[in-house]
């Protein structure tokens, strides 16, 4: 039966099946590694600076290929589209499974990254042609019940891995169910796309990768290497610069790759500027609690995980049930809801001690995944409803670059803020532990002084960072204040033409 992917028919769950199968595995690849990087480091003989790369490194080919998705989305079919990514997803990960070095593990991993990269804009603007408006919000909670779930079984089963096997498992483990995944839509995924007629202009691919690109690097290595290194600055410098003459080629270009015109429908660009400080703020969370609970209260990865197992379980749960309240009452009311919840317990997180139980993290984290996913989908739902269909692909592909971006600034400007309040506390502490002294100490003595007052300097650190969060926090609810229901934007004709092309321009057939 010929389905086409436009909203007035009906949507061809089948093929939704298969690209929603396919984005779970590389989500849950995404928070696989994290729990294994220890392990990595001790096997390979690197430091953490050099680990450190199979984020970074991934975060940079999505920033550089995301972009491009725009494109991509437009000229090729969605089962060619599948079908590369997939196919470069399952490559990478054979590769990295076989890793006895780092630069082939680091190879591996962003092979996989630029299959990833493909992925999720490709499914998020297919759920977008596919669905009405209102029926959009419910679509949309179960696309995040498949992103949410990934990342919340991720931890678990990576910490579980890693205590029975060696590392280079969670590769192995992947492996057949990728083949499987790419295997199925080879069979299932039929298209009829016609054949449209642009071209990629690659000085526009160059400026973007390496305005991108720049950035990305930048802010991820500002946190081990500081933001006085002139490879953190000159970086960050290249990328604005390439930035800046990347959004002006475009403005001059008839068939931009990435068309910044979309910022001019206001709904959108709120929502874009509201996820960006949101995923800034999330990664506070992402990035600190794990620090917290293994190098300062000694918990194990298995045990780590399983921390973060309940909120990331919520926050999965909660999506099609926020997706179909969505459709209710519209963004505003949840996104402000959400917001408040998660600034309040971001604000608990900054008053951590070494004393604080292993249930009331659980539970803050819980209630703060609560609140967040009730932010998250509706806030960029909302946003992209506002834009006509023909705008679709670089809305969902300038999304998910800017989160990208702010996740990489996050992190940096976390890491950062964390390092110096813990070097300053160090410095601190240790001054009035030495003036309360009454007699000389003993070598014994002073290693143990010294081990105390490093773990303090780092809890005040840590601390600082989540009440850092809390205010980066409050900013998103500011701004979502001025959240209003959005509605398709009015097109003249040759808009409305242009998106009929490309709505029905993908035609698949499903089995």
């Amino acid at each position: 039966m010929d389905q086409s992917i436009n909203k007035t028919n009906k949507p061809p769950y089948g093929i939704l099946t298969v690209l929603m199968i396919g984005a779970f595995i590389t989500f849950l690849n995404n928070t696989l590694l994290n729990i294994a990087l220890p392990s990595i480091m001790i096997d390979l003989n690197i430091d953490t600076s050099t680990v450190q790369w199979l984020t970074t490194g991934f975060m940079l080919v999505n920033g550089i290929l995301i972009p491009a998705t725009a494109f991509l989305i437009q000229k090729y079919s969605v089962r060619n589209l599948f079908l590369v990514a997939m196919g470069l997803f399952t490559a990478g990960t054979i590769f990295a499974g076989t890793a006895h070095v780092f630069p082939i593990l680091l190879g591996g991993r962003m092979i996989q990254a630029s299959g990833s990269a493909i992925m999720m804009p490709l499914l998020m603007n297919v759920m977008l042609v596919a669905f009405p408006i209102e029926k959009r919000g419910a679509a949309m909670g179960i696309f995040g019940l498949i992103l949410m779930a990934a990342p919340a079984i991720g931890p678990t089963l990576s910490g579980w891995i890693i205590e029975h096997y060696d590392w280079r498992m969670l590769f192995h483990f992947v492996t057949p169910i990728a083949i499987v995944v790419l295997l199925i839509g080879f069979f299932l995924l039929k298209d009829k796309k016609e054949k449209v007629n642009i071209k990629l202009d690659m000085v526009s691919l160059l400026l973007s990768s390496v305005g991108f690109g720049g950035l990305l690097y930048g802010f991820s290595s500002a946190g081990n290497k500081g933001w006085d290194s002139p490879q953190v600055y000159g970086s960050i410098m290249i990328g604005v610069i390439s930035l800046v003459l990347f959004i002006l080629r475009q403005s001059k270009l008839e068939r931009p790759m990435l068309n910044f015109t979309i910022f001019k429908y206001p709904m959108f660009a709120l929502s874009s500027a509201i996820t960006m400080v949101i995923n800034m703020a999330m990664f506070s969370g992402m990035l600190l609690i794990p620090i917290y609970v293994q190098t300062l209260r000694g918990i194990s990865p298995m045990d780590a995980g399983l921390l973060m197992l309940p909120g990331a379980l919520v926050m999965a749960l909660m999506s099609p049930i926020t997706g179909k309240l969505f459709d209710k009452f519209g963004g505003r009311v949840l996104a402000i809801t959400g917001l408040v919840i998660m600034t309040v317990t971001t604000y608990y997180f900054s008053k951590l001690s070494f004393e604080t139980s292993y249930t009331y993290l659980v539970i803050l984290h819980a209630i703060r995944m609560f609140g967040m996913s009730m932010v998250m989908m509706p806030v960029s739902t909302n946003g992209l409803n506002q834009l006509p269909t023909r705008f679709y692909p670089h809305g969902t592909a300038m999304n998910n670059t800017l989160n990208q971006v702010a996740g990489a600034i996050g992190t940096g400007l976390l890491v950062t803020i964390m390092s110096n309040r813990t070097e300053s506390q160090a410095k601190i502490l240790g001054e009035e532990a030495m003036a309360n002294l009454t007699e000389q100490p003993t070598t014994a003595v002073l290693a143990e002084m010294k081990q105390q007052i490093t773990a303090q300097a780092m809890l005040n650190g840590i601390n600082f960072s989540f009440l850092v969060s809390t205010f980066i926090a409050c900013i998103a609810i500011v701004l979502a204040l001025f959240i209003k229901r959005a509605t398709p934007a009015k097109e003249t004709p040759e808009g409305k033409s242009a998106g009929k092309n490309i709505a029905a321009g993908t035609k698949l057939a499903e089995n």
